[in-house]
């Protein structure tokens, strides 16, 4: 249930959004500066693709990337507890 919320979450942070996202698209949703934006896609923290000088990021490369990174709540604490 909690993965349903999730997903609703990211469909709706990325709604209207273009296929190929710029730099400065990809700041404005990961609420992030450019400088950020720029080290994360070199680093491969973000996928994208760089055609020259200029970076592109798939929209839902980036939507899976996060899904992918999600915190989920641990169990840990609850395991052997009834």
């Amino acid at each position: 249930m909690n993965e349903a919320r999730g997903t609703e979450a990211l469909d709706a942070l990325f709604a209207g959004r273009p296929e190929t996202l710029s730099v400065e698209e990809v700041a404005e949703v990961l609420n992030i500066s450019r400088q950020n934006t720029y080290a994360w896609l070199r680093d491969g923290v973000i996928p994208g693709y760089k055609l020259g000088s200029t970076w592109r990021v798939i929209r839902d490369e980036l939507k899976e990337t996060m899904r992918q990174g999600a915190n989920v709540p641990s169990r840990r604490g609850h395991e052997g507890k009834d």
